[in-house]
């Protein structure tokens, strides 16, 4: 190993130098100290001895590509010690071309002492925030026995269309903003957990009084989101409540502003119900309700394209009938 990269030893975070098939030259004593594996131990042994499940594949893959092409990464990895214990970090490796070869220097910052808490990748934060906010509809649906079906095909559908519709109109929406609105629509009508049964499920038409107490559950799911995150004081949900109350609140809206509960038009009405809008609707259309039988697909999908520009966004109806096309609506089958 070339003299200069000794240097880095000195480093009082813990430093690791491999050459280009990633065996480990040397560690410093930090390095030694925190992982628990003596400096003759562990020299010689492959950089992935300490590789866990925990790290997510996409951080490893964005790593070797970085790698390959001789630039340096930056990331966070979720290791484990000696003794199986996780060791969070979060790492720098630099490759160095001397004397005809190529060296990985990687500088660790150790996480475990940060002041709050159990350090979580953003994927494994998007599972957890996933999976509480499906018990939280759940939970509150719980009445109606074929609640879970209809809100895990809505979240489904959603997640579809939302993936769709970016990329057809490149509207340049980050990973985190697609996965949020398909978090967030499971809790699309959460307020009706407050609505008597007896107007929810009745099978004839609704009276005007009904219809209108029927209506305030975009409202009242609002208030009940509220009260979650008043209770909750954390960060950790601020983004898809508030989303959630988004979709919750204008999921009814109507593109050409005849909707409710605030009669908000076109633009106005945020992206994210008005994809949610489009995909509650024809799920409702394709299951039996107590108060209608199953439409087929091609009439739900006809309906869709009756009201596009009138009920629904146009482009939003035109993205989900690529997936139409494509099959990828067939949920109910």
């Amino acid at each position: 190993m070339n003299d200069r990269l000794n240097t880095f030893l000195s480093l009082a975070d813990a430093v690791i130098i491999t050459d280009q098939e990633h065996h480990i030259l040397a560690v410093n004593e930090t390095y030694a100290r925190i992982t628990g594996y003596s400096i003759d131990t562990i020299v010689g042994k492959k950089a992935g001895i300490l590789r866990t499940a925990y790290t997510p594949r996409e951080t490893y893959k964005k790593m070797h590509e970085a790698i390959r092409a001789g630039s340096p990464w930056s990331g966070v990895f979720t290791n484990q010690k000696q003794n199986k214990d996780l060791w969070h970090s979060s790492i720098t490796i630099t490759p160095f071309n001397m004397d005809e070869q190529t060296y990985f220097v990687g500088v660790f910052r150790e996480l475990e002492e940060l002041d709050r808490g159990f350090y979580l990748n953003e994927e494994r934060i998007r599972g957890i925030q996933g999976s509480l906010l499906k018990v939280l509809a759940i939970s509150c649906e719980i009445r109606d026995p074929g609640i879970e079906s209809h809100l895990l095909r809505v979240q489904k559908l959603t997640e579809l269309l939302a993936a769709r519709h970016n990329e057809r109109l490149q509207l340049g929406l980050q990973p985190q903003a697609l996965s949020l609105i398909a978090h967030s629509s499971i809790l699309h009508d959460i307020g009706k957990s407050s609505i008597p049964e007896g107007i929810l499920y009745k099978p004839g038409p609704l009276a005007d009084y009904e219809r209108k107490i029927i209506e305030m559950h975009t409202l009242i799911g609002v208030d009940i989101v509220d009260k979650i995150y008043a209770e909750l004081d954390d960060d950790l949900f601020e983004s898809e409540l508030s989303t959630a109350k988004s979709i919750i609140q204008h999921h009814h809206e109507r593109w050409d502003g005849s909707g409710y509960p605030h009669q908000l038009q076109g633009q106005h009405i945020p992206l994210e119900a008005r994809i949610v809008s489009v995909v509650d609707v024809y799920d409702a259309l394709t299951t039996k309700r107590p108060y209608k039988e199953k439409w087929s697909a091609e009439l739900a999908v006809n309906y869709l394209l009756e009201q596009r520009n009138k009920q629904f966004d146009a482009e939003i109806v035109d993205s989900f009938i690529t997936l139409y096309n494509e099959g990828a609506t067939a949920l109910n089958d």
